[in-house]
């Protein structure tokens, strides 16, 4: 801050109980992040730096309180308006994870990357209230602005981004990895992300894009430009220096594991996962001797005998509770209407009634590998029959109803309909193709007509298409659909259903390798269409 008062360190005293509320909402805050934060840091290797980011933080707060320098926040006209801004992001942050968890689940990568924005925007308002020039408990510096943000680096990238950067880091390490192979005279072929060396083969796998030590790395640069290193140029130097050591290293690594494969060594289990830890251990190494070089610290700055008055401005302290408590409000709406809730309906349908076991000319069979998804659905209530036949207009075809049933409290509106064709079957490679003018058709036989269904086209690379239809009911209502990719789709569904579990759900796909004005005469498709009906369609 341009207008920041600097002045040496004051002496301490026992701070107000203002300060010590102010100090408990922080410390508060930043315990339920970690809580969150804490499964993802066990499961996720690329944040296991996150074990340690508590004791840093209290370590560089402690060191911007006694290195400096002590700048503190004046008493400005802009001052509270501010300090607004920053809590009203934080509760715009924890607002929008709220609503994603709806839709995708408290575990989500979107959802933890939004809780530790939200965070560093209530840790970086609590600074500003620290740091003003009538308290004075925590300087308004490099230091602790570091502490704060380094809250960003311990959370996961969301999905979308974590992918292409990771793609992107893989396609680099596997291109240098062949220039130097060609350079030194080994003979190699690449495929891809694939290297074919003489004996063998070796694929760049997501572990070794580098975008562990990456993170890790650009962490650690961050840390020690704030912690060991004074001034700034040279702390800029130690952050761009910390990527470029991480990418390095990783493409030094990667070198290694393919020349030991080229000679006949298993690189797989201890070869792999001993050089990663190497790696890692090396760039730290290289980023703390690095930051020691640059060291340029003056030690034993004397303190003055200033003592800190205690007293926050009125309105910094009213705009801070007024946040603290929106965002515990909108926490405790959270809590209500995200618990478990019991299981309302303890007989539910049979699926397997809903449709027709056999048909005149059509081959039935059910499918029998479904319950491997029932931890992602949430449900054990799962259906699915295909229906085959020598020729429809002339061609095979094939008829495949999938059911799924939710009881009562079993789960959310929101993340039912986050498990559509749309989301799924891309990621299986197929490509939808249906127009915008073809999205929703009525399905209609001589036994009569369904609630206008979802549609949409899919094909693969081989040139296999599936015409897909679908609905999704709640209470006994077909619920309106949203694209689940599109981010205020998603906000859409949260905010129209939010955490809706009072009501059976039924989520219902049929699919067939034929439109369907060819099968609408076929009576298996009368009896498909009424046992259908029973869902609430």
């Amino acid at each position: 801050m341009t207008d920041a008062v600097s002045s040496p360190a004051p002496t301490a005293v026992r701070p107000s109980p203002r300060t010590t509320g102010v100090l408990a909402v922080l410390l508060l805050g930043t315990i339920l992040v970690c809580l969150f934060l804490w499964p993802e840091w066990r499961r996720n290797p690329d944040l296991s730096h996150g074990f340690f980011a508590p004791l840093i933080f209290l370590l560089l707060i402690r060191e911007s309180r006694q290195q400096g320098p002590w700048r503190w926040m004046p008493d400005r006209a802009w001052t509270a308006p501010l300090l607004g801004a920053l809590l009203g992001a934080a509760l715009l942050g924890f607002a929008l994870a709220g609503l994603f968890a709806a839709t995708l689940a408290w575990s989500h990568a979107v959802v933890l990357f939004l809780l530790s924005a939200s965070l560093v925007c209530l840790l970086g308002g609590g600074l500003l209230v620290l740091a003003h020039e009538n308290l004075r408990l925590v300087p308004l510096n490099w230091i602790s602005v570091t502490a704060v943000l380094l809250w960003v680096l311990v959370a996961p990238i969301p999905d979308g981004t974590y992918a292409r950067l990771t793609l992107g880091l893989q396609t680099w390490v596997t291109d240098n990895v062949m220039n130097v192979l060609h350079l030194i005279g080994v003979p190699a072929r690449q495929h891809g992300n694939v290297i074919e060396l003489a004996r063998t083969t070796v694929g760049v796998e997501e572990a070794c894009s580098g975008v562990r030590s990456l993170i890790s790395c650009v962490y650690a640069g961050f840390f020690f430009a704030a912690w060991q290193v004074r001034r700034p140029l040279r702390r800029l130097v130690l952050i761009a220096a910390a990527p470029v050591l991480a990418l390095g290293m990783n493409l030094l690594r990667s070198l290694a594991l393919t020349l030991l494969a080229n000679d006949g060594v298993d690189i797989a289990g201890t070869w792999h996962d001993a050089t990663g830890f190497a790696i890692l251990g090396l760039t730290a190494a290289a980023l703390a001797g690095l930051a020691v070089l640059l060291e340029s610290k003056e030690r034993d700055r004397p303190a003055s005998p200033e003592v800190i008055s205690g007293l926050i401005p009125r309105p910094l302290l009213a705009i801070f509770w007024t946040g603290t408590a929106l965002t515990a409000g909108l926490g405790l709406f959270f809590f209500a209407h995200s618990r478990e809730h019991s299981v309302t309906e303890t007989d539910p349908p049979r699926l397997g009634e809903f449709l027709p076991a056999a048909a005149p000319g059509w081959l039935a069979r059910d499918s029998d590998d479904l319950y491997q998804f029932t931890g992602i659905l949430e449900t054990t209530h799962l259906m699915e029959r295909t229906y085959l036949h020598p020729s429809i207009s002339g061609h095979p075809a094939q008829v495949t109803v999938y059911i799924a049933y939710w009881p009562p409290g079993q789960t959310s509106v929101s993340r039912v309909a986050s498990h559509t064709p749309d989301a799924c079957w891309p990621g299986a490679g197929w490509t939808s193709q249906t127009s915008n003018e073809d999205r929703r058709q009525t399905l209609s036989a001589a036994g009569g007509a369904l609630a206008p269904a979802e549609h949409r086209v899919f094909r693969t690379d081989r040139g296999l298409a599936q015409h897909v239809w679908f609905w999704h009911v709640f209470d006994g209502r077909v619920i309106d659909y949203r694209d689940p990719y599109s981010i205020p789709a998603l906000l859409q569904i949260a905010w129209r259903y939010g955490f809706r579990r009072q009501g059976s759900q039924y989520f219902v796909r049929l699919s067939s390798n034929r439109p369907w004005n060819e099968l609408a005469a076929e009576p298996l498709m009368q009896d498909i269409l009424r046992g259908l009906a029973k869902a609430g369609l």
